[in-house]
């Protein structure tokens, strides 16, 4: 194994089903060009810090995971029954196993994320030791409302959530152990820190750093990754 990087390591919750995909996969190992979902998504963690460890979240029954083609720093843990229990099984391992001060969590199905995006995230919370996560503005117009319109929200203070999401080991651990304990249900990691008192920065990305959900999502994705590779050879 290479030499490990001491303050970061990444977490990959991986052992969701993603239902609403409507594949006879996990989303998460469906094909885009000539790699996998997970594949794309652990090689942009790599392309951030080379040497950090990468966790990810399987479930105990993954026929998949063991095909892939992935570097040499990635570790498997078993994943949880919902999410915030892989989160906390990897945060676990590495209290254990590894001192590393900061982990950033991203989701599986998110491929597309960039490395400077990352790497903007993590200057902000090093330089303010402030955990934070990616994020980008709301554009659209938001109704509020079931069958009728309730409400229209203002969209100035609205931003829609994306990861890696980064945080201290030690206070993430603390935060996401407590709120299972007390049953609060969690939707990401932030929420456990917000839940828990704590300060979470809201750091500028790309709005094409889309989690995949739907198979409409799938021919995005395609379209964005190609675009992506052409970028990155017209700037070499």
């Amino acid at each position: 194994m290479t030499d490990i990087n001491p303050s970061f390591a990444f977490v990959v919750p991986a052992a969701g089903v993603g239902a609403r995909m409507q594949s006879d996969k996990p989303k998460q190992y469906i094909q885009l060009g000539d790699k996998t979902v997970l594949e794309h998504t652990i090689n942009k963690l790599k392309a951030t810090i080379p040497n950090a460890l990468i966790i990810v979240a399987i479930s105990e029954n993954d026929a998949y995971f063991p095909d892939l083609t992935l570097p040499d720093n990635v570790i498997t843990v078993l994943g949880g029954k919902e999410r915030a229990d892989s989160v906390l099984n990897a945060l676990n391992y590495l209290t254990t196993n590894h001192l590393v001060d900061w982990v950033l969590v991203h989701d599986a199905a998110r491929p597309l994320v960039l490395p400077s995006d990352i790497r903007t995230l993590i200057s902000h919370c090093q330089s303010r030791h402030c955990g934070g996560i990616l994020a980008s503005k709301v554009r659209d117009t938001i109704k509020q409302g079931s069958e009728f319109v309730e409400a229209t929200v203002p969209r100035e203070a609205l931003w829609q959530a994306q990861t890696p999401q980064m945080f201290l080991l030690n206070d993430l651990t603390a935060a996401l152990t407590n709120a299972l304990n007390e049953n609060v249900v969690i939707t990401d990691e932030a929420s456990a820190i917000e839940w828990a008192g704590g300060k979470v920065q809201l750091v500028s990305s790309r709005a094409d750093n889309i989690k995949l959900t739907t198979p409409d999502d799938i021919a995005i994705a395609e379209f964005l990754i190609a675009k992506q590779i052409l970028e990155n050879n017209t700037c070499e």
